[in-house]
This record gives structure tokens, C-alpha cells and sequence, in this order.
């Protein structure tokens, strides 16, 4: 349905005691002015707030900001909210933006709205491209955020008019209280009215932001006995007598909207005030609202009041055609009956709606609705339903009346609901489409169509309440002669459900109960696929090997061809990764499996899959293929507007991956946005959980300890340990914590605990979790041997992985843990292995560990390298506490610190790129030494720069270069 902006249909009179609340908006529009002119002035706040009950002149307040809003040249869009029309999706924000863009041609709006066209279409009412992916809410919500912001920019400065905000639907409610904050930091000022008793639980977050932010709401007062004289005066003539108008403000309680109704009645009447016209004055002021209203309603004859009845059930604007049509008068009788209504100020002429009506106060609809006889009301929600969809105006606006109908078994009412549900899916709303399909259930539809609606209830709920998600699938599986198809569906969103509710030993139960009972071969290794997916998820799953035994088997046996099998495979990537396999079986899978592609959007498929695919790469000492992977797969996310905790999960990792690279300011940044994100999106804790714990690793190579500790603290983590397999493991991350604290005999049970975890499910790969190398750290001091003997054999392990980064992270715990002469030769194998991978903090670790220890065994020419390197790579890093501690180090060696070299480190260098080049091609040090003029040092040093800067190891050198830039010329 198309929205004009809406535009109070009474016209602007003086506001009498209100000089308070005019001062204020003459402020905000005068700071609106200096935003506008580039006066850098902050406001306080771009959010201007009146309350008040029905009939206090709220609407004619909006009123006079248009009109002074107006005479400063701003852009006015304006919008109100309608009683009975909360269950509309977005209507309020359809009202505010349809106008601007209805001044657009198709081309122009799609260039207006560019790539978030598809994900904020059906929310504005126009027509979606893209109907096979639903948009999260959250994506919505970011995307008329960005709508906003850009019809800001166009039409600056810009005032926001929004009426009767307690009958606000609660999409728009939820976008207002979101994006409100940030009208302060642009030429925009928000003006809205309420009723502050009326306004819904739901409405919390609204009504948080309006009372807290900047200044708080203005509540309107009734007006006084002098202030009613001079309204009452100003219609009838200044001989009106003090008593009557002292009854008249007895009989309106001080109400303007009532004051003005009744002024202008007795000036249509030709009162003079005098004291013998006291009777017929109560006449009229009665007639103004309740039940002398609907008397006067009466007296106007029955084709009137079936046409107001009809106005009172389609709500505002309404279309005369419409109404006519529902009350059954002909067209004459509809004009008659309007210009009756308009007569009786009961209905006026919409501002702006394509010539529809509306009522002329919005008490005057309620109380003429509520007064139609239940059966009545009933019978022409009905047939407005039937009005409305024959109209054109959609299944959404259609189905709002069929909400008010009671239940009868009609296959159409079901149909149409289920449509409106999936247009409210495709706008972002998916409490809107829980309330109408649960309303088509208690229809209730055929047999055979049982198990599909309740699949598609179950869709609506996930991201709203994933406990009724969970028995809605479950009732829909009982079913009888469920479609294979809709059956694996079903059984797919059903361990998702059971998975995000923390029941992961569940998820896996169902899918391999399914995969047993499955008849169809691709059916079966789909829920095969499934079962090892939540399995390997599963903390507490009983017989990892067992299930890895199998998987293996199974991966041998497929290709790749369709998606489920590329599954199998990335599945096995990663145990291969978990279990400590040689990282060249891992890579080999994991490859296979991205062969047909893996998407993260896939309807019915999760996305842990592709993500673990793309961290194996990271963990294989290839973060540069890896973060191509989430490059792609996050701007994936972002295309189909899944912006809630895909996105912030996908933010978080990417933070990871950058984090094990050494780029810490970076990674810092990416997982405090992926934090944030997940922060305010509604059953996100998984993704919290991976944020807090790169993040604390972040703080924590970055010196950081004390902030680390507050946002442990903030988040209870090390409180709870959670069901789900997270990496890093939050166990092994908060002993961390510990150990930097200098809290090590805490940190020895939690890390203990964890080995013995990883070794009963058959996980042994340090570059997982390094349980091992911070366990011997926590025992140097207190038990030397079994602290050698932990990471002597963390180095077994990792040598067995074959990553670089990882064997020269436990080579350099080793040497640590080892100390004196013995360690020196550990630290230059760690620093030799750190070279040849693209761990750059890890790399100045090691450096500046090994630099210590040869400055204390008196070798000082050689320590001044380590150092200084380290120093360089520390500082690179963004590690300033690693930095300080070279510095430190130098300082008691008897050195300065050298002048840093600041080499760029996105792009390589033209020596290094050739050497790159020659080492691609199979060239040994040797050979590039002689020809590049330099030594076989030399060469190595340069090599790893590269493999730092390019963000791989010699394994995935040749594919990383091709797409690596050429230095600038």
C-alpha cells in the first residue's frame, strides 16, 4: 500500500500554554540551522520527544514544527502510527520514505538505493529482485539506517515528524530506537509524540532512547481555565461570559483537542456565551467524544454510519471506493455520507494519501470502532480482507484484517497468511510472520499442508525464540507422509535450533537417527554431512575417534560433486586440522571441498562448514587464502543482508586470522566490530564467546593485561564453560589470562583439564590450542622437568602437523622452559622455523626471546640482531609491551635501539618479488644468492619478509603471489 506523508488534517491555530515545549523545538531547530551551516556546535541530542494523553495537543505541535520547520527551508517527512495497524511490518517507515522515493523513477531508485536495493525493498514496499534469500533483521535494520542516512545527505538539513508513535508497529519502533542516537551527528532532527501509558512492552528500547538520550520527553499539560476562555473567546466573540467559559472548561477538562472541537461547534451554532446557552453548549461538548459522539453518529443516518464503520475497520488513510464497497452503499450515497462526516468533523480530507479520508482525531476512529457490535466488526475485518486483496494492496495488508476473523478451516485464509508470512520473512520482520502463520495454524490448514507451515513457523521463530523453533520441527517430523525433501529440511533447522539452545549432543543425535532412517542416497550422506558437522562441534562427544574412524572412511570415498559430499570433505579438513594429521592431508581436503564451491548463504546449510574450511588454511600457515575466504564469504553475507551474527562471527575470525598473522591492530579492530555486532543481535552468544576470547589474546600480545581482565569480567569469562567447541578454546584463553597476571599455580588445573579433554577426543594439534605450551610455562617455576617433558612433546606434535608457525612456537616454549646453554640452539631453531612461516609476532617473540638469552650468555654482537629485529618486528606488530621488553633488553646489553625501518607491508619490494618469483619456480637459496648478488642469509631474510608480508608459507607462495599487489610505481 502506498503511504503519502502524512500531514495533520487540521488546520494550525495558536498554541495557547505551550511556551515551554516551543522554546524547545525552536531550539533544536535552530541548532538543526548551525549543523547545517557547519557551525560546529555538539548538540546534545537530534531527538525532540512530546507526551502526553489522547487530546492534549501533541498533533498540533507536530503541526507547528512543520510550519516553523518550513520557514528554515528544511526538508519535512512526517509518518504516524494507526490503532489496529501495529501488525503492519515497517508501516511507519513506508510512510516516511515513500514519498521521497515515489519522486524517482525505477532506474533512479535502484541507483538511489544501490546494493542494499534487495535487502531494504520489501521493507519499503517496493519489489525485490532477489525473492530466494530473506535478509536478517539486522541487515534491514543497517540498511535503513543507510536509506536514512542517504536521504539525510540528499535532502539536508531534514526533520523527521512521527505522530502517535504507542500505535507504531514494532519493526519501525525497533529501527527508530536504534538509529535515533545518531541524529546528533547529522543535519537531522526527530520529532515524536506519544502516549507514554500506551506504548507497548515491546517498546521498551524505544522509550529507553527517548527518555535517556539528550533531553528527555516534554509531557503536555492540560490547559488552564483562562487558556480555554481564550479559545472559546476567539469563536465566539469576547462577550462570552466568565461562567460559561469556566464550564467549558469543566465540561473538556482542560483538554485542547476537546476546547477546540467545542469552540468551533458553538461558533458553527452562532453562541454568543451566555449563561441560557449553558445547556445546549454540554449538548455539543458531549457530541465531541463517547457516547454523544456516536449519537450524533446515529442522527446522520444509517448509510453514514455504515460507511464510518467501514473507515473505522480499513483505519487511515481510507480509500472511498473502499469503504463504499465494505459498507455496501452505492457511490452517491458514499459522497453524501462523506460530506456528512466531514460536517460533523468526524472525517476530513487526507494530506498527501491519493485523496483518501481520514479521521479527524484518532479518538474519534477508536471510539467508533469499538462501538461496531462484535459480529459486525468481525464480518467486515472479513470482508475487508477480501476488499484489500482484490485491490492490489498485497497479502500483508490483507492478512492484518484476517487476524481480527476467527478461525474457520478456509484453505484461502491459510494460503494467504502464509504469504504474508513470507513477505514479512523477505522485509526482515520475522516476529510479523510468527504472529500470522501461528494464526494459520489455528485455522487450521489441510492435513497435508501441516508439516510445511509448521516449518515455515519454525523458520519465523529461529531468530526470535529457537526454543518454540525446536518443538515447532519436532511436531512437524511427526507428521504423517512428510516429503523426503521437506522432511531433510525440517531435520536440518531442527539440529540448527538444538545447537544455538546449546543441546549440540542432541543436534547430533537427530541428524544421525535421520541419516539411518534416510532412503535416498543423497538424503542420507546429507544428514550424514550434518551429523559429523554437530558432532565435531560437541564438547562433550562421547567417542570422538570412533566418529572420526568413520568420517575418514567416508571422505575417501567421494569426489566432490555435490554439495553434501564437498561437506564430507570440508569436515574432514578439519578433524584432519583437530587431530594433529600432517597439515598437507588437511590443506589436500580442504581444497577438494572448495573445488563446486561452498557458500556461506546456502538456504538450509549452515556456514560452519565453509568457515572451518577457510581456518584450516590459517592453521596450515596459509592466513592469506584464508582471509580471501572470508573476504569473499563475508561480502556474501552482506550482499543477501545477513548482517546479524553470520556477520559478526565472520568479522570475528577474520580478526583471528590477522591476529595469528601478527597484524594486531587490525585484528583488534575487526573483532571489536564483530563483538559489537554480535553484541546487539538477540541469541548471539556463540559469536560473543569467539569474540571475547581473540580479542583478550589480542590485549594480551599487545601488553594490554589490565583491559583484558575487564573484559573478561564484564563478560563472566572463565565462568562458564560452554557445551559448544569454540576456538580459541575460552579455557585455554583465560589461563591465559592467569599466566599473564603471574597467577600460574590457578592457571595449571584449567590447563590440565583442557589437555585431558583434547586427549580423550583425540585433538592433538598445538596450532589448535596450545594447551601444552602454556601448561609447561605455568610449571617452569615449580616443576621444570614435566614443564620440558609437556612441551617436548608439544614439539613432537607439532613437527607431526608440519606447520612452521607452530613448531616455532613450541620450539620457543621449549627453549624457555629449558633455559641456560641448552636453550640457545632451541631458540635459533625456533627463530629458523618462525622465518619460513607468516607468523610475524610470533617471529619477534622468538627474536627477542633468543636475543636475551644470548645478551645473558655475553654473545652481544649476536643478541644485538635478535633484538633489533625483534624490536623492528614487534613495533610492526603493533605489540608494544613485546617492544618495551626489546628495548629493555638493549638497554642492559649496553645498547641503544637502531632508527626503525618502516618498509611497507602490503606491497613487496622489486627484490623481493623476484626472489619470491625464483623460489616459486623450485630455485634453492643458492642459486637465487648468485643471481640476485647476495648471500644465502640474505636470501632467507628476504624470503621472509615475504612469506609475512604475503601471508603464507612456501607451500602456498605460488598461489598467494599471483594475487598479491606489485609495489606502486
Amino acid at each position: 500500500m502506498a503511504y503519502g506523508s502524512w500531514q495533520p488534517n487540521t488546520e494550525s491555530r495558536p498554541l495557547l500554554e505551550r511556551t515551554r515545549e516551543l522554546q524547545a523545538l525552536d531550539c533544536m531547530l535552530s541548532g538543526l540551522r548551525d549543523v547545517a551551516d557547519g557551525t560546529q556546535r555538539p548538540r546534545p541530542s537530534g531527538l525532540l520527544a512530546f507526551t502526553g494523553p489522547a487530546g492534549l495537543g501533541k498533533t498540533a505541535l507536530l503541526t507547528e514544527a512543520r510550519i516553523r520547520a518550513a520557514r528554515h527551508g528544511f526538508t519535512v517527512l512526517s509518518a504516524r502510527g494507526g490503532e489496529g495497524e501495529q501488525e503492519l511490518a515497517f508501516r511507519l517507515v513506508r510512510q516516511l520514505v515513500q514519498p521521497a522515493l515515489a519522486t524517482m523513477d525505477e532506474a533512479e531508485r535502484r541507483t538511489f538505493l544501490g546494493s542494499w536495493y534487495d535487502i531494504v525493498a520489501v521493507a519499503l514496499g517496493l519489489e525485490a529482485t532477489d525473492t530466494a534469500h530473506a535478509p536478517d533483521p539486522t541487515g534491514v535494520r543497517d540498511g535503513l539506517d543507510w536509506v536514512m542516512t542517504r536521504l539525510v545527505a540528499v535532502k539536508a538539513p531534514l526533520v523527521l515528524l512521527l505522530d502517535d508513535m504507542h500505535w507504531a508497529d514494532l519493526e519501525s519502533l525497533g529501527w527508530l530506537a536504534s538509529f535515533a542516537p545518531r541524529a546528533a551527528d547529522l543535519p537531522l532532527l526527530i520529532v515524536v509524540a506519544y502516549r507514554p501509558d500506551e506504548l507497548p512492552p515491546e517498546a521498551a528500547p524505544f522509550r529507553t532512547v527517548v527518555e535517556r538520550h539528550g533531553s528527555r520527553p516534554y509531557p503536555l499539560a492540560r490547559l488552564s481555565a483562562v487558556g480555554v476562555a481564550q479559545i472559546v473567546r476567539n469563536e465566539v466573540g469576547e462577550g462570552a461570559e466568565d461562567e460559561f467559559c469556566d464550564e467549558c472548561w469543566s465540561v473538556t477538562g482542560g483538554s485542547p483537542f476537546e476546547t477546540v472541537e467545542l469552540a468551533i461547534r458553538l461558533g458553527e451554532r452562532d453562541l454568543k456565551g451566555g449563561r441560557d446557552e449553558l445547556a445546549a453548549m454540554r449538548d455539543l461538548a458531549a457530541a465531541v467524544k463517547g457516547p454523544g459522539l456516536l449519537e450524533s453518529l446515529r442522527g446522520l443516518g444509517t448509510a453514514t454510519v455504515r460507511f464510518a464503520h467501514a473507515a473505522a475497520v480499513l483505519g487511515s488513510p481510507v480509500s472511498r471506493e473502499l469503504a463504499a464497497a465494505l459498507a455496501v452503499v452505492g457511490s452517491e450515497e458514499a459522497v453524501e455520507a462523506t460530506e456528512k462526516l466531514r460536517t460533523a468533523r468526524i472525517l476530513a480530507d487526507a494530506h498527501e494519501s491519493g485523496g483518501g479520508l481520514e479521521f479527524v482525531h484518532p479518538t474519534t476512529a477508536t471510539t467508533i470502532y469499538r462501538s461496531i457490535p462484535s459480529a459486525l466488526r468481525v464480518g467486515l475485518h472479513d470482508r475487508a480482507a477480501e476488499a484489500v486483496r482484490a485491490a492490489g494492496f498485497g497479502p500483508a495488508a490483507t492478512a492484518r484484517h484476517l487476524l481480527e476473523v476467527p478461525c474457520d478451516g478456509r484453505p484461502e485464509v491459510v494460503a494467504c497468511l502464509r504469504e504474508a508470512a513470507r513477505e514479512y520473512l523477505r522485509a526482515g520482520a520475522p516476529e510479523a510472520a510468527r504472529r500470522v502463520l501461528a494464526r494459520a495454524l489455528q485455522e487450521p490448514p489441510l492435513p497435508e499442508h501441516r508439516a510445511a507451515l509448521l516449518h515455515e513457523l519454525a523458520c519465523a521463530t529461529f531468530l526470535i525464540e529457537p526454543t518454540a523453533t525446536v518443538s515447532h520441527l519436532q511436531e512437524a517430523l511427526a507428521e504423517p507422509g512428510v516429503d523426503p525433501e521437506l522432511r531433510a529440511s525440517i531435520v536440518y533447522r531442527l539440529t540448527q535450533a538444538l545447537a544455538h539452545t546449546d543441546r549440540l549432543a542432541e543436534a547430533a543425535t537427530v541428524s544421525a537417527d535421520e541419516a539411518r532412517l534416510a532412503t535416498h542416497p543423497r538424503l542420507r550422506l546429507r544428514m550424514q554431512a550434518d551429523h559429523f558437522v554437530w558432532s565435531a562441534f560437541r564438547a562433550d562427544e562421547p567417542d570422538s575417534h570412533a566418529r572420526s574412524r568413520r568420517l575418514a572412511r567416508l571422505a575417501e570415498r567421494v569426489t566432490g560433486r555435490g554439495l553434501e559430499e564437498r561437506y564430507i570433505l570440508g569436515s574432514r579438513s578439519w578433524d584432519a586440522m583437530a587431530r594433529g594429521e600432517s597439515r598437507q592431508t588437511a590443506l589436500a581436503y580442504a581444497e577438494q571441498a572448495l573445488r563446486g564451491g561452498l557458500s556461506w548463504t546456502e538456504q538450509n546449510r549452515g556456514f560452519e562448514v565453509p568457515v572451518a574450511v577457510a581456518m584450516v588454511f590459517m592453521y596450515g600457515d596459509q592466513p592469506r587464502r584464508a582471509e580471501e575466504l572470508f573476504a569473499d564469504g563475508i561480502a556474501e553475507c552482506e550482499r543477501e543482508g545477513w548482517r546479524g551474527s553470520h556477520l559478526a562471527l565472520g568479522q570475528t575470525l577474520y580478526g583471528y586470522i590477522r591476529y595469528r598473522r601478527g597484524c594486531l591492530a587490525d585484528a583488534e579492530d575487526l573483532v571489536r566490530e564483530g563483538l559489537r555486532v554480535a553484541d546487539r543481535v538477540e541469541g548471539a552468544v556463540p559469536a560473543q564467546w569467539f569474540a571475547i576470547g581473540i580479542l583478550m589474546q589480542i590485549l594480551l600480545a599487545r601488553g594490554r593485561t589490565a583491559e583484558a581482565r575487564r573484559l573478561a569480567d564484564s563478560y563472566r569469562y572463565g565462568e562458564i564453560v560452554p557445551n559448544a567447541v569454540i576456538y580459541p578454546d575460552p579455557r585455554t584463553v583465560y589461563a591465559e589470562l592467569l599466566l599473564a597476571e603471574g597467577r600460574h599455580a590457578e592457571a595449571v588445573p584449567l590447563l590440565s583439564a583442557v589437555g585431558e579433554w583434547l586427549d580423550a577426543r583425540g585433538w592433538h594439534n598445538p596450532s589448535w590450542c596450545p594447551w601444552q605450551l602454556h601448561l609447561a610455562s605455568a610449571l617452569a617455576a615449580t616443576d621444570p622437568d614435566r614443564a620440558r617433558s609437556l612441551a617436548q612433546h608439544a614439539v613432537k606434535r607439532a613437527r607431526d602437523f608440519g606447520a612452521s608457525s607452530t613448531l616455532g612456537q613450541a620450539l620457543h616454549t621449549l627453549a624457555e622452559v629449558t633455559g641456560g646453554l641448552a636453550a640457545l640452539d632451541l631458540y635459533a631453531q625456533a627463530v629458523d622455523h618462525l622465518e619460513q612461516s607468516p607468523a610475524s609476532y610470533e617471529l619477534a617473540r622468538a627474536q627477542i626471546g633468543h636475543g636475551a638469552a644470548l645478551s645473558r650468555n655475553g654473545r652481544l654482537q649476536e643478541a644485538a640482531d635478535r633484538l633489533y629485529r625483534g624490536l623492528e618486528g614487534a613495533v610492526h606488530c603493533g605489540a608494544e609491551a613485546l617492544a618495551a621488553r626489546a628495548r629493555e633488553e638493549l638497554s642492559a646489553a649496553g645498547m641503544r635501539p637502531l632508527p626503525l625501518r618502516y618498509a611497507q607491508a602490503d606491497t613487496l619490494t622489486a627484490q623481493e618479488r623476484r626472489t619470491a618469483e625464483l623460489a616459486v619456480h623450485g630455485q634453492p637459496a643458492a642459486v637465487i644468492a648468485k643471481e640476485l648478488q647476495l648471500t644465502e642469509q640474505g636470501v632467507r631474510q628476504l624470503l621472509s619478509c615475504v612469506y609475512r608480508k604475503v601471508g603464507t608459507d612456501a607451500a602456498g607462495l605460488a598461489r598467494s603471489l599471483e594475487s598479491f599487489p606489485r609495489q606502486r610505481s
